[in-house]
Parts: structure tokens; sequence; C-alpha cells
């Protein structure tokens, strides 16, 4: 693989991209009408499609994206060294606390959010008072 870009259906392009751009303090590498990116690393990127935008192509096989509004659809698992500044952040934004940040018995600290449309997002680092 080249490249991943993982896209996320949004209800307000305009509005999920300034979320992100703030939470992430990252500028989109593209903003056009019906898409935004963000380059979250070389290789990876994260997506912003409008839901009536995906909806013109999928609309005859399942169902609008704005039917799951507010139903967690996906996470994004983020892996950065002050995840709490994040969290805070996100709910400064508008996002939902899902989780505090907490010790997790897999070996990270982490603390979830939602986003403006419901999508989880977990703010991470290793924990390493805990054993591997």
């Amino acid at each position: 693989m080249n490249e991943i870009e993982f896209i996320i259906y949004v209800n307000n392009q305009e509005r999920s991209k300034d979320f992100y751009e703030r939470l992430l303090r990252i500028k989109p590498s593209l903003n056009v009408p019906g898409m935004t990116e963000f380059n979250l690393s070389k290789n990876v990127k994260l997506g912003l499609m409008p839901e009536n935008g995906i909806a013109k192509i999928i609309s005859n096989k399942l169902p609008h994206p704005n039917k799951g509004n507010g139903i967690p659809r996906c996470e994004f698992y983020f892996k950065v060294e002050n995840p709490s500044e994040y969290i805070k952040r996100g709910i400064e934004l508008g996002g939902k606390e899902i989780s505090k940040l907490q010790n997790r018995n897999w070996g990270d600290k982490v603390g979830y959010i939602s986003d403006l449309d419901g999508h989880i997002l977990a703010f991470s680092q290793k924990n390493n008072e805990l054993k591997q």
C-alpha cells in the first residue's frame, strides 16, 4: 500500500473541518466542496466527506448516512504525547467526553471523546507503569 485514507461522513463539512483543524492543530492538505483531507502522517490521511455527497454514490444500495448521526460508527485511535490536551481541546470544540483518560489493561493510558457527528476519538499514550 502506498497510502491509506480513512474517510468519515460528516453532516457539515466546514464545521467538521474547523473542528479537526483546531483539534489536531494541522491545516487541511485539501479543502474543496465535497472533500477535506488532513495528512496525519507521511502515508495516512483523514478525509471528511459530506453525508449528502456519499449518499449520491451509495443511495440505491445503502441507507443515507444521516440515519446514523450520533451513533458511533468508527473509532480513531491517536497515539500522542499529551492525550489530556487533545481531550480537553476536543471537548471545548464541541466534542463529548465518553470515557476519562485512564490506564487501560492493554498498556495504554487512553481517554475517549466523540466528534461532532458521533465518531469516536481515542487519545492515548503508553503507560510505562503497567506490566506488558
